[in-house]
Order: structure tokens, then sequence, then C-alpha cells
């Protein structure tokens, strides 16, 4: 696939007991990991589940933790609440009272453990697991503990939901999916489909070629509700929030339905705009739904007004059990689990970028790349933020500090030219002491992503002018333009290796629609190609040794149904390999879309 460089021998920079102090290690401590990464995510800072009546009304929190906890469902008997939490590192399967007591962790994988369902005699757990390498449905025995992946396939399945008498699993897929591409992104399309629990008897039951999600039974077992949309409202549902009218329900629209199990026929129980999401059904003839204003009932009846994120109804109707996000300060600052014990990781704002001694670090502001974006500077445990820069027309993005430290380049424009009109952006350089502002480009194209060589003497960067993209390289002192590669599909990202010899970049040459990750030798020209996969390799930056890229990839495929997650759930994820594309690793694992990873100083393992 790729070829490497050849054996060398490369020193690593001594510990810094600042970064250690933020792993929360004292100096002379032992370090776990010798790399740190951090990144952004568009997930969520805080969710807590909450129990409230039948209604929605007085709701009260169930074992509130400052992790994540969500997608919490009652056992048949109401004695149980199943749910995923992230308290004890990966999310994994627990379950407790209704009162809270009796907590008992049920899965205990590095993996992705979500989405979970109780048989109606409580002996088997269906849920959804990363554990095979992407979503699928799996059954947990509770007494033997032994564990079956029911559905086994290459896509992702989603939301298994029991039939009445145990029998059947009805889930969602995208395994029929066409992946539509949103501009970059791609766009889920997911169908119903049912399974014994012993395996056979796999039956897709919709065909929507759009969007069905999140089946569940009627009491009687002969209908299963769902949610639906065409394909053409896929892509708005899982825009993010800002950059739609969740009023108007330009943020995409979904219907509850029912399908007749004995003649597949479809009956649609909504209409008007806006998403209606996880139907479950109340008695025979009533489902709850939740659409973005709160809790809504198919006899035209109303819930109260908030942020209920599935909902789940105990049998007799009485209670119902839901997650919210209780937000928190972007961007922000904290330590999460990785896969990988040998690299940390920390969750931070938009293009993290430490300075070379790892006393400051830098990030954008907004909490994505489309949004105006000014320049944050703190100290690497996020504390005495303050802004460095900020223009209130122009955009500045994804600023990187040079080799010394003194100085921090960026891009200052207008950036996403595949979704926005052309508009201009140059590669501009602002001293970190004196603040004065150096704008090295003109006009006339639109540079952005600059990256130093390792003496801080010239600048790489993406130049694009309409619809063609090239990358060029600068002498900062002289101005002077050295093109390093162009006709080589849309580029992106590039980044200069520690040693010098090789710089990394996107590109979709490859002609499948997807970016991939490539390194150019900067002085022969020659291009090697890192990733192969069906999916968006992007975002790669190198470790301060050379040794490792980290990047972010969707190659695992959606965790969830996209609609659920109106933040933007493209099932990417943090990723290392070696600096000629081998030993990949995968260190984040979670239904939301992560990115734009950046590396502290490195530590001793001691």
């Amino acid at each position: 696939m790729s070829m490497g460089h050849g054996a060398d021998c490369r020193a690593r920079a001594p510990a810094l007991p600042l970064v250690l102090s933020v792993l929360g290690l004292a100096p002379g401590a032992i370090v776990a990991q010798d790399y740190t990464v951090a990144y952004a995510s568009f997930g969520p800072l805080n969710t807590d589940i909450f129990i409230t009546d039948g209604d929605g009304t007085d709701a009260v929190p169930f074992l509130p933790d400052p992790g994540l906890d969500y997608n919490a469902s009652f056992s048949a008997d109401e004695q149980w609440v199943i749910f995923t939490s992230e308290r004890n590192g990966s999310a994994d399967i627990y379950r407790a009272r209704p009162d809270g007591s009796d907590l008992e962790r049920l899965t205990d994988d590095v993996a992705f453990d979500d989405q979970a369902a109780l048989s109606p005699d409580g002996r088997t757990l269906a849920f959804v697991s990363s554990r095979s390498g992407n979503a699928d449905v799996w059954l947990l025995d509770l007494q033997t503990r032994g564990l079956r992946n029911l559905t086994d396939h290459a896509a992702g399945e989603f939301r298994p939901a029991w039939s009445p008498n145990g029998e059947w699993i009805a889930f969602s897929t995208d395994r029929d999916s066409p992946n539509p591409k949103l501009n970059f992104a791609l766009v889920q399309s997911t169908e119903i489909y049912v399974v014994r629990r012993d395996g056979t008897g796999l039956r897709r039951l919709t065909n929507e070629q759009g969007v069905a999600g999140s089946p569940a039974w009627s009491p009687d077992g002969a209908n299963i509700a769902f949610y639906q949309a065409p394909i053409s409202e896929a892509g708005p549902l899982v825009r993010l929030r800002s950059g739609c009218d969740e009023r108007s329900g330009a943020c995409g629209t979904t219907q509850v339905a029912v399908l007749e199990l004995a003649t597949g026929n479809t009956r649609v129980l909504t209409d008007g705009p806006g998403a209606k999401l996880s139907p479950q059904w109340m008695n025979d003839t009533v489902i709850g739904y939740v659409d973005l204003d709160g809790l809504r009932f198919t006899d035209g009846t109303r819930g109260p007004v908030g942020d209920f994120q599935h909902a789940d109804w105990s049998r007799d109707a009485r209670q119902v059990i839901f997650h919210r996000d209780l937000g928190g300060e972007l961007p922000t600052f904290r330590p999460v689990y990785s896969r990988d014990p040998q690299f940390n990781l920390i969750r931070t704002g938009l293009f993290p970028h430490y300075a070379p001694d790892g006393m400051r670090m830098t990030i954008n502001s907004a909490a994505a790349g489309i949004e105006h974006n000014s320049i944050l500077i703190m100290n690497p445990d996020g504390s005495q933020r303050s802004l460095l820069f900020d223009d209130p027309e122009r955009s500045a993005l994804a600023p990187v500090w040079s080799p010394r430290g003194d100085r921090i380049a960026f891009g200052l424009g207008g950036f996403f030219t595949m979704v926005r009109a052309f508009t201009p952006a140059a590669i501009a350089v602002i001293d970190v002491q004196s603040r004065e502002l150096t704008v090295l480009t003109d006009d006339t194209q639109n540079a952005g992503f600059p990256g130093w060589s390792p003496d801080g003497e010239r600048i790489v960067y993406r130049t694009q002018d309409g619809g063609a993209s090239a990358l060029v390289i600068m002498d900062v002192r002289t101005r002077e333009i050295t093109p390093l590669l162009s006709d080589f599909g849309s580029v992106n990202f590039p980044s200069w290796s520690p040693r010098g010899d090789l710089v990394q970049f996107t590109s979709n040459k490859d002609g499948d629609g997807f970016f991939e990750i490539y390194t150019i030798d900067v002085g022969s020209r020659r291009i090697t190609r890192l990733t192969d996969s069906f999916a968006n390799d992007a975002h790669a930056a190198w470790s301060p040794d050379g040794e490792w890229l980290a990047f972010s990839s969707g190659r695992q495929g959606f965790r969830d149904e996209g609609p659920l997650h109106p933040g933007n759930p493209q099932g990417s994820e943090i990723y290392v390999m070696r600096y000629d594309g081998s030993d990949v690793r995968i260190l984040t694992d979670n239904p939301f879309e992560e990115a734009t990873p950046g590396w502290a100083p490195l530590t001793r393992r001691r």
C-alpha cells in the first residue's frame, strides 16, 4: 500500500512538568501514555437521564453524573432501568432500579456499547456494539454472560426492539443505503428489518429509500411504529442546529408511521414540518413521540415543552425516562477515554495546536469551521483563556504555532467554498507578543490551512481558485512561492513532517468521492498514499517526533441513526497510524463527529 522512509533514529523531547500536571500526574510519576492528542468533537458535554410522570411533568434526575448518561429504557416488568453510561471510560451498558439503587455494569469493553433493550423475560440484553469494527446488534445472556453477534453485517444496525413475545427483534440498518454525499459528508439512509432471536428469519420490512428508524412493536405484536422521511430530508436532518430554521422545518421533516406486519401496509399518523422521532406505543392506538419542542402524542395531545431525547415510557405509561443535554462551556478542555492506552486524549475546541514548549495552546472559538471563528490562546489545561485575534468580517481558521513559538499562522477570510460561494482568504501571521498582524497572500484566491516547515522559514498551504486547488510553499521572509502539488483532485489540510522531508495532505484523487491521506516528498515530489478506505480520511497531524499521524476517519460507519443526533452525526473517529500508513489504531468510538487532532509535546514513559 505504501512505502516508508527507511530506518532512522528520532530523539524525543524531554518530559514537560506542565504537561504532566495537565494529565493529573506529578513530575516524578510513571507516565502511562507517551503521547497526548487533543481534538474537537460535535458530541455533547454532559447528558443526564431523568424520570418523569407519563405526561412528561415533574422530572427528577436518575443517577446524575458529570459525564455522559443516555439512551435509557424500562424493563418490561418496570423493575429495571437499562442505560448507557461513560462514567467509567468507554460507553457501556448499565442497569439500576428506578430509584437508582442496585447499579450494575452489564458490559465492559473498550468498544462502543449502546441502545440496549431488555427482553420481555428479562434474561437477554439486545444492544448495539462496535466491538466487531462496525455497529452490530449483539445479544448478552445475563445469566451465563454469553455474547453473540446477532446481525454481523459490514454495515450498521441500530435501535433493537423486542417483540412482545420475545421471539423477534426489529432494528434499523443502513445496509441498503446508497450513501449519497452532502458536499463532503455522507448522508445516511436506513430501513427497518426484523430477525428471530436465534438469527433466522431475517426480513426487510420497509422500502423507504430514505430514512426509516427507531422501530417499536405494538402491544399485540401486530404492528411496528417507526419514523420515516424521504431521502431529500436526510441531509437537512443532520445539519448543525445553528445552520437551519427549526421552526419552519428547514432542519428536515420526519413523520410517525405504522406498518402492519400481516399485510405490509403502512399508515402515516402525523403531518406538518419538523422532526418527529423515537415513537413508542402508549396503548393499542396512541403513540408518543419526541419533536424539537418536547413530547407529543398521535391523538393530538401535547406533553411539556423541553429537551426530551429518546423518551421511553413504562409499560403502564405512568412514567417516561429520557436524557437531555445539560450543556457546558464551549470550547471545552476535558481528558476523555482513549481506546488505546498509549495515546491519551483531551477534548478541546476546534483545531487545537500546542506551542512548542507546551506552555500555551491555541484553538478556534466556534464549534464548527463553517462558522465565524476567532483565535483563543490559553494554558494547556484550558485556564487563563483569552482572545488572541478576531476580525469581525473575516474568519480566522486553523492556527498553527511556528517552531520557535513566537508567531502563529492561520487562514483569514471565508472557507467551506464547497457549500458557499467563492470567498477570498489569505494566509496571515500574528506575532504572539506584539499582536502585530502580517497578511502574506493577496485576495485573489482562497488560501488556508497553513503548516510551518521545521526551520520556521517556510509555510505550506492550500490555495483554491474556483474549482481548482493546489499546495504551494511560501518563503515567509521573501514571500517567494514555490508550487508543490497541483492537478491532484481536491487537496487540503497540508502539514510538514518534523523531519522536514514530507508534507502530508488529503485528496479525493482516487475517484470514489472520498478523501484519503497522502504524503509528498518535498524534494523529489514523490507521492505516497497512506489510507485506502471507503470513507473520508482527513485532518491529519504529525506527532512531535514524526512517528505518527493522528487523523479523522469515518471508515467504521455510523454508530446510530443520524436524525437522532442533529449535531452532525458523521460517525467520524480519531485514529492514529505510523508515518508510513501502517499500524492503524482507533482512539475514539461514539456516534459523533470527531476531528482536527493536534499533539501535545511528548512525555517520556518512566
